[in-house]
């Protein structure tokens, strides 16, 4: 969540908070969202509603994205969120691929060539411009991947083959849209590629203007990949720059960035802080030019 206040032609960011809950770990094994992620994620938003109303904030807009779309118990998790005082709107893929690409542009220069890429909990989005055909939605993400796929702690080294195995098989097949398309340059935005930025420059406080704009080569990527699928969930979340409860999401989702890689070409990765919430922050604005409020 970002709460932010609009001072004359800039947003400025207020409060920022996130809990990573995992709420689509359950959901290829059973179709559901599971108790555990459920109660979670649904305090997760009593503590945004808190921090909304501490703020006074004024108008906002929350979205459900791949696990919401999917999961047979949605409703009775959207009414749950209502109950804590958040409506939640769920929206398609389309709409979910346009927001990131508006909200990647918040925090990268846009080139001739790019294509974005958002590695999300239960699906993978590409996005080559805002237009509807230019967006693909790979029903994959890091939390499904780590239910479909589950690692030892350490991860066994045929865990890793078939973990890179499969990103690339579901990266290549998903992405047949694009064709033969040529990209110049992929530009990462979400936690893992966020977290790669963080790792290879071993912050001890996240500073988003020293992610946004951060270049990571192919041979970065691969060396901090080789490093971290050797170690346990604790050794990892030690390491400076990682971020609490992504400790395990971090491997499926480096598989499915060098996947992309390799899919696309290119020599490594453009890592962008702002995405799919940025672009939601922009929408409500292009709503409210006058308001002058808080969001």
């Amino acid at each position: 969540m970002i709460v932010s206040e609009r001072t004359s032609r800039r947003d400025r960011a207020l409060s920022r908070m996130r809990f990573i809950t995992g709420l689509g770990r359950a959901l290829r094994g059973t179709g559901r969202i599971g108790d555990d992620e459920f109660r979670a994620s649904v305090e997760a938003l009593r503590k945004f509603r808190a921090e909304m109303d501490r703020q006074g904030v004024e108008t906002y807009r929350a979205c459900g994205t791949a696990c919401l779309r999917e999961a047979e118990n949605r409703d009775a998790f959207l009414a749950a969120a209502a109950d804590a005082g958040i409506d939640v709107e769920v929206i398609d893929t389309v709409e979910e691929g346009r927001l990131s690409w508006e909200g990647i542009r918040r925090g990268v220069e846009g080139r001739a060539g790019d294509i974005a890429m958002d590695i999300g909990g239960g699906s993978t989005e590409f996005t080559a411009g805002p237009g509807e055909d230019d967006s693909v939605s790979v029903p994959v993400g890091v939390v499904t991947m780590s239910s479909l796929l589950p690692l030892s702690d350490p991860p066994r080294p045929w865990e890793r083959a078939a973990t890179e195995h499969f990103a690339g098989r579901r990266v290549v097949d998903g992405t047949r849209v694009f064709g033969r398309r040529r990209f110049r340059r992929i530009v990462g935005t979400a936690g893992t590629f966020t977290t790669l930025a963080a790792l290879d420059r071993r912050m001890t406080r996240y500073e988003p203007d020293r992610i946004n704009g951060a270049t990571l080569s192919e041979a970065a990527v691969l060396r901090i990949s080789g490093r971290l699928w050797k170690m346990t969930d604790s050794e990892r979340l030690r390491l400076p720059g990682m971020e609490k409860g992504r400790e395990r999401f971090i491997l499926p989702g480096i598989a499915l960035a060098l996947a992309a890689i390799a899919r696309f070409g290119v020599h490594g990765v453009t890592v962008s802080d702002a995405g799919l919430l940025e672009g939601i922050l922009a929408g409500i604005r292009a709503t409210e030019r006058t308001m002058g409020g808080r969001g």
